[in-house]
């Protein structure tokens, strides 16, 4: 099977790509990760997480990260990209969201701003303030809210901020950024960083705010257990995140 350009960047996504069910990344996947980086390819991780990204893997193990679907992209450590919502645009979205009864939260230098227990839904995040959206200051890196019942999807459409866009999870979680806040543009600001053209980026995803990256990529790859409509959207199918699907088929296909 031929590739689309030889590789000098891979792309993976983090939930249910790279990472399995319970959140761990194999020993398998380590040792074929460190093989690539031996030969000089750059591994990168576009995630729609924040920093809760380094509590499951190593920032050691990547040459540059994109985070919060592109608001934030760090190559070396360094900041190379930002893209955010400024409080007088996402203030009065989240209160009407809040005024409608949806639980809903403002991403904010690493802090949850939610109307809501954010760890009563996860875990593995950073720090959480309830609150009412009254005297909320900063840019937001990403709004969130979740649809847990009928027409909140429409009512989130139909009240977002200007310029900004909404990416919804396979777990109806509506993810707003600003319009510019995308994982294929926060790629290509560090393909352009490294001298990597497209045609050179091998990508990995399973979700659907993983569309935008595996288009831009010059070969995509959707996970087995990707949702349907990202497999169409990609060149090839992997194996599962559960069965070392993006190691398994780098050994394969580029080993």
């Amino acid at each position: 099977m031929a590739l689309n350009g030889p590789v000098k960047m891979i792309v993976v996504d983090l939930d249910d790509t790279l990472l399995q069910t319970d959140k761990t990344v194999s020993s398998y996947t380590y040792a074929v990760f460190s093989h690539i980086r031996k030969l000089g390819i750059k591994l990168v991780y576009a995630t729609a997480r924040g920093t809760s990204a380094s509590r499951m893997i190593p920032n050691e193990l990547f040459d540059g990260f994109v985070r919060h679907n592109g608001a934030k992209v760090h190559w070396q450590e360094r900041l190379i990209y930002q893209r955010g919502i400024h409080p007088e645009s996402y203030v009065p979205f989240l209160k009407k969201l809040s005024e409608y009864g949806l639980k809903v939260a403002a991403e904010i230098d690493e802090l949850h701003y939610a109307n809501f227990d954010v760890w009563e839904k996860w875990d593995n995040i950073g720090g959480c303030v309830i609150t009412d959206y009254t005297n909320i200051e900063g840019v937001a890196d990403k709004l969130y809210a979740f649809v847990e019942a009928p027409g909140q999807l429409d009512l989130i459409q139909s009240s977002l901020p200007l310029k900004t866009h909404l990416k919804l999870a396979r777990d109806m979680l509506a993810m707003v950024m600003h319009e510019e806040a995308q994982k294929s543009l926060g790629v290509k600001a560090l393909a352009n960083a490294m001298g990597i053209g497209r045609e050179n980026i091998l990508g990995f995803g399973d979700d659907l705010n993983d569309i935008d990256l595996l288009h831009y990529c010059g070969t995509s790859v959707a996970m087995g257990n990707a949702l349907e409509d990202v497999k169409a959207a990609a060149d090839h199918i992997a194996g599962t995140n559960n069965e070392d699907g993006i190691a398994r088929w780098l050994k394969e296909h580029l080993l």
